[in-house]
């Protein structure tokens, strides 16, 4: 009889604790939401990792974005993307080439714009590890797609608690591929130049750099 009460008791209690993580990781979330939102601009520095073990890849780089609104100027792998609210310019100075494009209209697709806000929509949130960084306190959430025919398998966050900044991505594809942000500087509100986030065509054009229209 002792069994079987400890039995309904765990069926019962497994579920509410489930919701209850659930619940908490969601706020956490939105906390870190809405501090972002509250941000006139964001300027991040971070570390970039690749990893495939079965496919023998490992790439690593530094890059960093600032964010303000919509409106990106994104640096990585000796190329830069800035996106001026309407379209995508993708510069590399190697080739000196220039791809200009349409804003995407991929709802899912996680662009350097969303980058700090993606987790919003489209997931299942689960409370995970705690972790103590350099005297840091890390809470991880665990985010699995809603959509099941997503290549993305999960996405660990890791938010410093006092801060509610992210301090480190983790997602795991389908793949067996996973990619790791570490955010080394995290700066807010900082005095931008009002031509930012314009792209200067002509400027590159005397350059010699050629331009393609997607």
């Amino acid at each position: 009889m002792k069994k079987i009460v400890l039995l309904l008791s765990l069926m019962v209690s497994s579920p509410f604790a489930l919701a209850q993580n659930s619940a908490k990781a969601k706020t956490l979330l939105d906390d870190v939401y809405n501090k972002v939102k509250s941000y006139d601009n964001i300027f991040v520095d971070f570390k970039y990792v690749l990893d495939n073990k079965e496919a023998n890849i490992n790439q690593e780089t530094r890059g960093d974005v600032t964010l303000q609104g919509d409106k990106y100027l994104f640096n990585s792998f000796g190329a830069q993307q800035l996106f001026d609210g309407k379209k995508v310019y993708t510069i590399v100075p190697e080739n000196e080439e220039i791809t200009i494009e349409e804003k995407s209209e991929d709802e899912n697709a996680i662009t350097p714009s969303k980058m700090l806000t993606f987790y919003k929509e489209g997931h299942n949130y689960e409370w995970d590890v705690l972790q103590n960084v350099q005297g840091r306190k890390i809470q991880y959430v665990k985010l699995t797609p809603i959509d099941t025919n997503s290549e993305i398998k999960s996405v660990l966050l890791g938010i410093d608690v006092e801060t509610k900044h992210i301090y480190k991505l983790i997602q795991t594809g389908d793949n067996g591929t996973t990619t790791t942000i570490t955010v080394n500087s995290f700066k807010t509100d900082q005095p931008l130049s009002k031509t930012l986030f314009t792209f200067n065509e002509q400027k590159y054009k005397d350059e010699g750099y050629y331009i393609i229209r997607n």
